[in-house]
Order: C-alpha cells, then sequence, then structure tokens
C-alpha cells in the first residue's frame, strides 16, 4: 500500500475516534442529517430542552425505519441484564430498532459495564438513546463514558440563563407565526423565568389568543400568568451582574415562595468568600483565569463551570476590591447570628435584601 494511503488511512481511523460531543441541542439537527449514530446521550437538567432533544432523535429514527422502540426506567434495583437480553433477541415487528434508557440522577451502577461492552461492539440495526441528568466532569472522564461517547453522540442541556431568555422567546414566538413587541418580549420572559416548560405552554397559548399573530405587552398582561420559578443562584448571578431591578424581583419571589432566609443567606455567603478569594489573588498578580483554577477544589467548585462565569465574576470585581467584599462577609456573618439568636434589633430579611442591592453595586448597607 502506498505510504501517503496509509497514512489517510490513519488519520480516518484517528477522526473515528474522536469525541463527538454537542454543546447545544440546537446543534443536533444538523447532525441528524448529515447521519444516524448508534449511540446517543442527553444528558441535563432543563425537561423541556431534553425532550425537545428526544423527539428530533425518535423522529429521524423512524424516518429512517426504526419502527420498534423499547423504553427502559433504570432505577437502583434495575436489573441490566434486561438489555443484554432484549439486544441478543431478534425483534418479532421490525429490523430496526430504537432501545430508550432512561436513567435517573445518572445512576448507573452495574450498568456501566454493559453499556461499555456494547459501544466497543454496537448492535446491529439498534440506535440507543440515554437520557439522565447532568453528567459531571469526573464521570465523563471513565473508561465505560468514554466508550459511549466515541461510538456515539453526546448532547449536554444547559438551562437557559436570564439574559438569553429573551432571545430564546422571540425566536420561539417566530417560530409559531408571531410578530411580537420587543416589551412583549421582556415581559413574558419576567413572568415565565425559570421555567420553560411553562414558555412553552404560553406560547401555544398566544398563538391560539393572540389577534393575528401580533403579541402586545397588553395581550401578555391579559393572557399569561405569572409562571416564574425563582433560585438563590439566580439572585446570586443578578446581583454580581449589578441588575439591582432584577434582583429584587427574585428576592421577593424567593420569599414569597417560602424560601428561609438562611438559604438565601448562605448563598450569597458562599459567593462572597469565592469573590473575595479571587480578589486577593489577583491583588497578587494572579490572572482572573489561574486564579479560578488555583481555588476550585478549595471552594469545592468545578473549574469548567466557573470559566462559564468568568465574564460575571470579572465585572463584579471591577466595582468591588476585597476590602469591599470583606465588609460584606462580616454583614453575613452579622445576619447569620441574627437569624440563630433572633434577635430583636435587626430584621434578617431587610439586611439581607440590603446585603443584596449592596453586591448589585448600591452602597446602602443597614448599620
Amino acid at each position: 500500500m502506498p505510504k501517503q494511503s496509509l497514512k489517510q488511512k490513519q488519520k480516518q481511523k484517528q477522526n473515528s475516534n474522536k469525541r463527538m460531543k454537542l454543546r447545544r441541542p440546537d446543534q443536533l439537527e444538523g447532525q441528524l442529517k448529515a447521519k444516524l449514530a448508534s449511540f446517543y446521550i442527553i444528558s441535563g437538567d432543563e425537561p423541556l430542552q431534553v425532550e425537545e432533544s428526544c423527539d428530533q432523535i425518535r423522529a429521524c429514527a423512524r424516518q429512517s425505519g426504526f419502527t420498534e422502540r423499547t423504553v427502559y426506567h433504570v432505577d437502583n434495583g434495575f436489573d441490566w441484564t434486561k438489555i443484554v437480553e432484549t439486544i441478543n433477541t431478534l425483534s418479532l415487528f421490525a429490523e430496526k430498532r430504537l432501545i430508550e434508557l432512561r436513567v435517573r440522577d445518572a445512576r448507573f451502577g452495574d450498568g456501566k459495564k454493559i453499556l461499555q461492552a456494547c459501544a466497543e461492539n454496537p448492535p446491529n440495526d439498534t440506535i440507543m438513546l440515554i437520557i439522565t441528568s447532568r453528567i459531571d466532569s469526573k464521570a465523563s472522564k471513565t473508561k465505560w463514558f468514554s466508550a459511549l461517547e466515541q461510538a456515539g453522540i453526546w448532547v449536554t442541556v444547559w438551562p437557559i440563563e436570564h439574559q438569553q431568555l429573551p432571545d430564546w422567546i422571540a425566536r420561539r414566538c417566530q417560530r409559531a407565526g408571531l410578530k411580537t413587541e420587543s416589551e412583549a418580549v421582556t415581559l413574558l420572559a419576567e413572568r415565565v423565568e425559570g421555567n420553560l416548560l411553562a414558555a412553552f405552554q404560553e406560547i401555544e397559548k398566544l398563538r391560539l389568543l393572540a389577534t393575528d399573530g401580533n403579541v402586545t405587552v397588553d395581550t401578555i398582561r391579559e393572557v399569561v400568568s405569572d409562571n416564574a420559578r425563582y433560585d438563590t443562584f439566580g439572585l446570586v448571578d443578578a446581583a454580581m451582574s449589578g441588575d439591582a431591578r432584577h434582583a429584587v424581583r427574585i428576592f421577593n419571589g424567593l420569599l414569597s415562595e417560602g424560601t428561609e432566609p438562611t438559604i438565601i443567606l448562605w448563598a450569597l455567603a458562599r459567593e462572597l468568600r469565592m469573590l473575595s478569594h479571587l480578589a486577593r489573588k489577583i491583588c497578587q498578580g494572579v490572572r482572573l483565569e489561574t486564579a479560578m483554577d488555583q481555588i476550585a477544589r478549595q471552594h469545592k467548585a468545578i473549574p469548567f463551570i466557573l470559566k462559564k462565569r468568568k465574564a460575571l465574576y470579572h465585572r463584579c470585581l471591577h466595582k468591588h476590591n476585597e476590602q469591599k467584599l470583606r465588609t460584606f462577609l462580616e454583614r453575613a456573618s452579622f445576619i447569620d447570628e441574627a437569624l440563630k439568636t433572633g434577635s430583636k434589633t435587626c430584621n434578617p430579611k431587610d439586611e439581607l435584601l440590603a446585603l443584596t442591592l449592596s453586591l448589585s453595586g448600591l452602597d446602602i448597607l443597614i448599620t
């Protein structure tokens, strides 16, 4: 065989062994048009995007003749030999089949070896669709998972962040044939924040009720309920980004949902400690990204997740130096003491709100 052909063959082999990871669900459509893989792993904690990704795979599989579908719900007591039996049993209804595994909380247990064996020797005329929650960095580097990833496609699903939600809603409305005012999109985003399923349902409702497909602010006020879901991490991010108005909205939403002040304080104090540590490193001449790598383990954080928030940390650290962050931490300690002792001279909720707004850039700490 000529030398050049051998090199080409080696290059093709290397390319075939490369992992295929799609970082966003919207990349899946292009991959499916190119070629169906033997394995698909859909991992994440955003139900709407997970299910829509699975629907795309199922539809493409049906069009390609994979008409038989077997679904297994995997929990702690699941018998993984059922998968082996299904693969080794001839199909009664179709030559091609889709085996769907819904794995709760990424608990693969005894199935790791079985899945690895399937990945290393893919069954004929079979697609395996594995649906689970977020796969952490440690699990993704294991031998069994690497085998799965090399044999197929891994789609990671991340929640739509607050600043991305209006664009996501605008695209969805356009796809639904709706014409929207920018102010209407903003209001809809506020009413469904943190709840993509509610956003999807409200857009479907607007398709039926919006006059001539035109969506105005008045339409949103009349038709859309307030389905927002709030979390403490969203509160911290809003404060760090300097969006005081949004931070107040989340703060009030958390309290109305019954979130305990101690939980809000924990989230704020946790981030303040991280910020203070980063500020100290930067004062010592360490670059922000390097500082994140150095302190990630100490704060039990995943470096990749920290780096995704690099711009947020940079913006916050530009506003607050280490001394000011230490002052915020001291105030957090004061609030913690008041919550534990039931102090009558301090209103913890007011103090928490003041601390949140101070982190947002407003100097209004109660003294």
